[in-house]
Order: structure tokens, then C-alpha cells, then sequence
């Protein structure tokens, strides 16, 4: 298939047969991803305009200020993909707990259930920085007419049939996977559609960027901080010094990553022992993605698609990008322990 100047509908029809469950339903449910998107991407670029900046005054489950975007944004999802009866169950970064669809019968004969951070970086929107939602799909495991149940969102990354996210930039993209391959479409806004743009995207062999938080170096783990000097060394023996950029939204520092060659990395802390990003909304797509570009995301020990989840919302550490600079810091963090001697 010729791959100029193809829509998405287009591709979908054309590789539903690389869908890891050859499925109309998974198709329409990316449809109404896709739909869902454009809204929020046109609520967006007013954003200064009307008054959805700044912050809800409402706290979320992780005891986060919620801005008013991420309210619009989660509400715009999740109202989508209710209306359009194209998933079972819901779970949301901004939700307390996950959402039972229920059909028309009050029973759900539909097989996915979907994850979501609805709008990450939020709070970038009031200096006019990019942000981003990212999206997990799962088959459920409860029986279908039946409600979803917390087990049917607990599963680990590895069980994932699609994952993405939509960077909402100075182009809005539209980036996910299904198991075969990451592909990459962009919006052209004067007639709402979405096109290829970045078919087979990969992670280039070696990177040169590293995106990490440095402000919370102090707090870092021995190995951590060992690994940033070696990121900053002037030997150039595997292309150092590497250059640091770090923007604060999940979203775009691994977009810009994927495309150039990077790693980022939010570990855990002192303050944050458990790490920051949470595993179902964030790490599991993300790590989807990062792997079926040809890069790594582990937690620093371990690959994060291979951990079994215990809660919604739980947080791990997050180490993603370019494999070699993944596994180097993998080096770092098990050769230096707690009581390694201080290098600062």
C-alpha cells in the first residue's frame, strides 16, 4: 500500500490485519481516539483565549492540584468513548477509581478497556508549552456481558494491544502502536485530518540528549548521579557530552527523544522513593511505544511492561529511550549502591 499521503481511516482499514486482535471494535475504538483528539486539540488553541488556564482549585486521587484542562480534557475522553459505547471500561489518571460503561441493555458486550492521562504536562498550557494525552488498550479478562472489574485494568504492560499519545504541539500528531511498529500522523486543521507523516518511527542507534529533573539531583539514588556525570563528561569516546533537554512533559521530551536519539528518565528519590510517573497512565504505553521503536524503558532494574501492577494509580520509576543509553544507566544504577562513597 502506498503510504503518501494516507489518512489514518485509511491505514486502519488497510493494516487491520496487523491488529494484534484483528478487530472492527479496536478499530473504531482508535476512531474515537482520533475524534476525541481534534476536540481537545481545538480547546487547546484557545487556551488564553477563554478561561480553561490555570489551575481547577480541585485536587485529584495523588493529592495534585488538577488544572481546568485536565478536567475539560479527561471529560472530553471519556464523554467520547461513552457515547460511542466502543469500550467497557475506563480508567483515568484524573479518576478516583475506573468507570463502568454499560450498554444500552445495561449490559457491555464490549472486549477493551482503555487507560488514559488525558492531558499530561497540563500545567506547561499556561506558558505555552507543548502537552500531550496518552492512551493504554487492554482486551479484558472479566466475561464479556458482564461489569469490568479492577483486574481487568491491573494487567502488566506486556498484555497491552495498542497504546499512544498526541502530542499537542506546533503540529498536533497522533502516535501509537499496535504491536507492529510505531506510526505517526499529523493533523492538517483546515480539514480535520489526520495524515501519515512519520510511518515506522525508530529510535536512532545512538543518542545524545538526556532529560532528566536535575534540579532534584541532591535526592537522587548514588547511581543516578553517577550516570548525569557521565552524561556530562567531555570525553567523547561514545559521543559525550551529551546535550540536556528537559521540557516537564512526559509527552514531548520522549517525542523529541524518539525522534532524535535520547533517554529520559524521571528515577525515584529520597522525596519520592516510588518514583513519580504512574505505571498504567504513563509508564506501560509509553514503554509499548519506546520498545516497538527499537528502544528500552525499564525502572533502572527492571523492564517496566514485566511488572504486575497492585493499584490505579501506582507510581514507579521510569527509565526510557535510545537502548544503549538505557542499558548504561541500568550499569550505573546496579554497580553503585546506597552505600556507595558520595561522588559530591
Amino acid at each position: 500500500m502506498n503510504n503518501k499521503h494516507m489518512t489514518l481511516g485509511e491505514f486502519i482499514i488497510g493494516y487491520q490485519k496487523d491488529f494484534k486482535y484483528s478487530s472492527g471494535e479496536l478499530s473504531r475504538l482508535i476512531n474515537s481516539i482520533r475524534l476525541a483528539a481534534k476536540v481537545v486539540n481545538h480547546e487547546i488553541r484557545k487556551a488564553g483565549l477563554v478561561d480553561i488556564t490555570g489551575a481547577s482549585g480541585d485536587v485529584n486521587i495523588q493529592g495534585e492540584t488538577q488544572q481546568k484542562l485536565d478536567i475539560l480534557a479527561n471529560n472530553l475522553f471519556k464523554q467520547t468513548l461513552i457515547n460511542r459505547e466502543i469500550v467497557c471500561g475506563i480508567a483515568s489518571e484524573e479518576e478516583d477509581d475506573f468507570v463502568i460503561v454499560e450498554g444500552q441493555e445495561k449490559t457491555n458486550e464490549n472486549k477493551y478497556v482503555l487507560l488514559m492521562d488525558p492531558l499530561d504536562g497540563s500545567s506547561n498550557i499556561d506558558v505555552n508549552i507543548s502537552v500531550g494525552t496518552i492512551f493504554s488498550i487492554y482486551r479484558r479478562i472479566s466475561p464479556v456481558g458482564t461489569p469490568v472489574t479492577k483486574e481487568d485494568f491491573l494487567q502488566k504492560g506486556s498484555e497491552q494491544v495498542a497504546a499512544g499519545y498526541v502530542a499537542y504541539g506546533t503540529s498536533t500528531m497522533l502516535v501509537f502502536t499496535t504491536g507492529n511498529g510505531v506510526n505517526g500522523f499529523t493533523l492538517n486543521p483546515a480539514i480535520g485530518t489526520f495524515y501519515l507523516s512519520h510511518p515506522n518511527m525508530q529510535f536512532p542507534e545512538i543518542g545524545r540528549i538526556y532529560s532528566v529533573s536535575e534540579g532534584y539531583f541532591t535526592y537522587f539514588q548514588e547511581g543516578m548521579k553517577r550516570f548525569l556525570v557521565h552524561c556530562k563528561d567531555l570525553n567523547q569516546a561514545d559521543n559525550r557530552p551529551y546535550t540536556a533537554r528537559y521540557v516537564g512533559s512526559l509527552v514531548t521530551d520522549f517525542h523529541r527523544n524518539m525522534i532524535k536519539g535520547g533517554i529520559y528518565i524521571y528515577p525515584s528519590t529520597t522525596i519520592t522513593p516510588n518514583g513519580k510517573l504512574r505505571l498504567l497512565y504513563e509508564g506501560n504505553p509509553i514503554a509499548f511505544i519506546c520498545e516497538q521503536a527499537g528502544g528500552k524503558a525499564t525502572d533502572g532494574f527492571t523492564r517496566i511492561m514485566d511488572i504486575k501492577p497492585s493499584e490505579l494509580h501506582q507510581r514507579v520509576p521510569f527509565f526510557c529511550g535510545s537502548k544503549q543509553m538505557v542499558e548504561k544507566a541500568e550499569k550505573f544504577m546496579s554497580e553503585f549502591s546506597a552505600d556507595a562513597k558520595p561522588i559530591y
